[in-house]
């Protein structure tokens, strides 16, 4: 058995989000440890991180960081 001291304003906080969830104050403090020993084990980098994101918004043109000022100055003679 544990006994965790919080500060009053995380006290409130875990009061109100385990009544949101309909849980115990215990139950949720399990789950915020599982969560954080299991992302601190993995020892996750920011590619892994953000790997799932890379190229989603591709344009599929790979000529974009070169050709950036030409681009610009044919969308402002274009008005």
């Amino acid at each position: 058995m544990i006994a965790v001291r919080l500060p009053e304003t995380m006290e409130k906080k875990l009061n109100s989000y385990a009544k949101t969830l309909n849980k115990t104050k215990t139950d949720v403090v399990r789950e915020a440890l599982s969560l954080y020993f299991k992302n601190n084990e993995e020892k996750q980098t920011a590619y892994d991180v953000g790997e799932a994101l890379f190229g989603k918004y591709s344009s599929g043109r790979d000529d974009l960081s070169t050709t950036y000022k030409q681009k610009l100055k044919e969308k402002i003679r274009a008005k």
